[in-house]
């Protein structure tokens, strides 16, 4: 399960510079503080989905920013994480360690399944009812490909790509993804040819990747083992505006009784109703952040019925009206 805390890589900025668009446009566009581009930074989900949002309100054709970003990036500034992959032995072992690491990352998720002569690696968005902007699916699709064609050196075709929302000019990514392009498809989807997959990596690097991979791996299983209590918030806070809250469907999604979720909770000093409490204040709080939700659609977002419930409950929490604290998180929160 991921948390719905991004660690935010500090080199996309120095890629969309390159690709001509100003950092701090981005920032701005985003409604997020300036200090995100000097400073190690955490976003939610919502946050992240905004500043992709933002780079490809600057940059235009939503095509042209995806091909851009995936062909302009350096290698130099991928994390640790998308350095592993680069140096990984074959395609088929850096698609692997992506589809893996990928879970210390952004909300993205993929599902790489080879079958007969093709690959196809679905993306999907875990802890996230909402896809991601179309950019961001297209520019994750653009760099596995990208991946391929740098690690190996040669310039791999796709076999085909679908995407469910427009992507702006279909004829610019025909031609960098070299197959046809299907708009309004079911799933993101990217079709590689099975054969492309054994072929050796130039930039494989046996002694790096002996270094990373024990720790980023270590990583991996310190953010799996995270708390009961944790997991739960997680469960809740993707739940609150369906009539699932009760204890016994937050137990079956973890795959055990509500008996033993109950006392796995209090050896932790909590129970199900405070972190029910919690889930609803810190969304409360991330929704009304976003100043295109109404109020009232925050409190059925957060699971009220009705509004009043809703502001009862939010004074409880902060002292306040959650219109009188939008205003003042907005005024305090504009970038300068």
């Amino acid at each position: 399960m991921k948390s719905d805390r991004i660690k935010f890589p500090a080199g996309f900025w120095a890629g969309i510079q390159q690709v001509g668009i100003a950092p701090q446009d981005v920032a701005h566009k985003a409604r997020l503080p300036l200090t995100i581009l000097t400073e190690p930074a955490v976003v939610t989900t919502a946050q992240y989905f905004r500043i992709w949002q933002a780079y490809s309100d600057l940059v235009g054709d939503t095509a042209s920013g995806i091909i851009k970003l995936a062909t302009t990036f350096e290698t130099a500034q991928y994390p640790p994480a998308v350095q592993a992959t680069y140096h990984a032995r074959d395609y088929r072992d850096a698609l692997n360690r992506m589809a893996r690491y990928k879970q210390l990352c952004p909300p993205e998720s993929l599902r790489i399944a080879e079958e007969g002569e093709r690959c196809t690696i679905e993306l999907e968005w875990m802890g996230s009812e909402q896809p991601g902007p179309p950019v961001l699916v297209g520019a994750t699709l653009a760099f596995l490909l990208e991946l391929g064609r740098r690690g190996t050196g040669q310039p791999l075709p796709a076999l085909a790509v679908e995407f469910s929302h427009s992507m702006g000019d279909a004829a610019t990514l025909e031609a960098y993804f070299g197959c046809p392009i299907q708009i309004g498809a079911t799933n993101n989807r990217l079709t590689l040819h099975r054969s492309d997959l054994d072929c050796p990596f130039l930039s494989y690097n046996k002694e790096l990747l002996e270094i990373l991979t024990p720790v980023l791996d270590r990583s991996l299983d310190e953010q799996r083992s995270r708390s009961i209590a944790e997991m739960v918030k997680w469960i809740l806070k993707r739940s609150l505006s369906s009539s699932r809250l009760d204890i016994r469907a937050v137990a079956s999604a973890l795959r055990m009784s509500d008996r033993t979720l109950q006392r796995r909770l209090t050896d932790e000093g909590t129970t199900f109703k405070q972190l029910l409490t919690q889930a609803r204040h810190e969304q409360a709080r991330e929704y009304l952040a976003d100043p295109t939700l109404d109020i009232k659609e925050v409190a059925f977002l957060i699971g009220y019925e009705d509004q009043n419930s809703f502001y009862r409950a939010f004074r409880l929490w902060e002292g306040d009206t959650p219109s009188n604290w939008r205003s003042e998180y907005l005024g305090a929160n504009q970038p300068s």
